[in-house]
């Protein structure tokens, strides 16, 4: 079983890129599994054709400790299993910490056990967080590959450093390791060249470039996944090719995090600081 983690900076389309690569996967007979780690619980909602799933936190608030697997887990597109971490009521007690309550339930419940047959996991994680609860999937072992969804934007740029020198942090004690940069385009002067000159100075690889298409949003207005709404247009076909570059992906590494003086070198050097 492979253990995914996906970050990147809040509002860069990380939960519609990891669930639009899970369809591909599942598409390919890969049997996976989703652990949305976002408050906003919007993870899964698309492999769920926009059904609000019930939270763990949710759950346990109503029912009590004792629960059954299937009142936090539910079965999506492609028989992809979903499950959502929640957080706190408003304005009360941490969101991390709802990450590590759901993961902890799950393994209680045997979620992960051999039996369950898992190709994949993936931890869908909020935003560019990478202390305390949300960075308790490289943190604890729970997620050993992670990928960084970017653009050409300078602060993505810079939120794909920061979880960089997370990585690092953790990789000294782990297995974690960096699995490459996925770019979610926003159609940035050459953004293309930039994100590759920012994967090779950070010793990783570009896995893909996701080209912008509003066939991404015509699928969300219809609460599906790209792959399930229209599998013949084109960017069905992005998401595939993204799914088997992670599939087949061995390029691993301990990443090597650029001083701010370095990123903007960059940025300039590229001509999008001028």
């Amino acid at each position: 079983m492979r253990k995914v983690a996906i970050y990147g900076k809040g509002g860069i389309g990380k939960s519609t890129t990891t669930q639009n690569t899970v369809a591909a996967l599942a598409e390919m007979g890969k049997k996976v599994m989703v652990v949305g780690c976002d408050p906003k619980a919007d993870s899964t909602r698309l492999l769920l054709g926009g059904l609000a799933q019930k939270t763990v936190l949710d759950t346990l608030r109503e029912e009590g400790e004792e629960v059954e697997l299937d009142l936090i887990r539910r079965t999506g597109y492609g028989g992809t299993l979903c499950t959502e971490s929640g957080g706190p009521e408003p304005g009360v007690g941490c969101a991390g910490r709802g990450i590590i309550t759901s993961i902890n339930m799950l393994e209680q419940l045997g979620a992960y056990d051999a039996d369950q047959n898992l190709d994949y996991v993936f931890y869908d994680v909020l935003g560019d967080v990478v202390c305390g609860g949300f960075a308790m999937p490289i943190r604890d072992g729970k997620a050993e590959e992670i990928y960084i969804v970017v653009s050409g934007e300078m602060m993505a740029m810079y939120a794909a450093n920061n979880i960089c020198k997370g990585i690092v942090k953790f990789a000294e004690a782990g297995k974690v390791r960096l699995g490459g940069l996925i770019c979610n385009s926003r159609k940035v002067d050459r953004e293309l060249d930039l994100i590759q000159a920012l994967a090779d100075k950070l010793g990783t690889q570009l896995i893909h470039f996701v080209p912008r298409d509003n066939d991404v949003q015509r699928a969300e207005i219809n609460r599906k996944t790209v792959i399930d709404w229209n599998p013949a247009c084109p960017q069905a076909d992005e998401y595939r090719k993204l799914s088997k570059a992670i599939d087949g992906n061995t390029n691993f590494v301990i990443p090597k995090p650029l001083k701010i003086e370095e990123l903007e070198a960059l940025l300039l050097e590229h001509g999008l600081l001028n």
